[in-house]
């Protein structure tokens, strides 16, 4: 009951701030899961995909690359496709890593909105809650109690804002991390597929 009663004394920002800790966490499990489909198995797919290329004609190649569904799996049979349909195929890699790397960064906007949003809205909740604070000081002067009462509880906002800030900034960092390392991959997806089809015939 005590937490329940520390929310209600923090004011109607509250609210807000716990739906923005629900779509830091929402995020965060959402991103786990597509990051860790992205390049699931990658290097393993490109061990393969260099062997194929070696030995393989485009038209077989498009077959196997189609059996993998994954961001790099994609990027290769995007390559592939333009390769048996005598289409620029760096053009086609290009577009499809840009489509694929829009997915990556997906919702990370989001998280980083609500590492700068969360402690402003926690101090908006303390400055309406240090307003009514003076008001009873104007009102009640002889009651100190009920004014340090008052800031007080205009304090949780603030710092309520502030975890849900940190936990923000936490969950963004590591997906920028695994961004990264996601991009490294695709980024050798395409170098692997554009060297191996210079030596592939259709």
């Amino acid at each position: 009951m005590e937490a329940v009663e520390l929310f209600a004394k923090g004011g109607a920002v509250m609210y807000l701030l716990l739906i923005s800790s629900v779509a830091v966490a929402a995020i965060g499990i959402e991103r786990f899961r597509f990051y860790s489909y992205a390049t699931h198995d990658s290097e393993k797919f490109l061990s393969a995909l260099r062997e194929r290329l070696k030995s393989q004609q485009a038209g077989e190649l498009l077959g196997f690359c189609n059996g993998e569904s994954s961001c790099v799996g994609l990027i290769a049979a995007a390559g592939v496709k333009a390769a048996v349909a005598g289409d620029n195929v760096e053009l086609a890699l290009n577009i499809a890593y840009d489509e694929q790397a829009m997915k990556l960064r997906a919702r990370l906007n989001y998280l980083s909105m609500i590492v700068t949003l969360a402690p402003l809205l926690g101090l908006l909740g303390t400055i309406s809650g240090m307003i009514e604070a003076f008001n009873i000081f104007s009102i009640q002067a002889g009651q100190p109690l009920a004014i340090t009462g008052g800031i007080g509880e205009a304090l949780i906002a603030t710092a309520t804002g502030l975890c849900v800030s940190i936990f923000a900034l936490i969950v963004h960092t590591f997906f920028a991390q695994r961004l990264d390392e996601n991009l490294t991959v695709l980024d050798k997806t395409v170098n692997i597929v554009l060297a191996g089809l210079g030596a592939v015939g259709k």
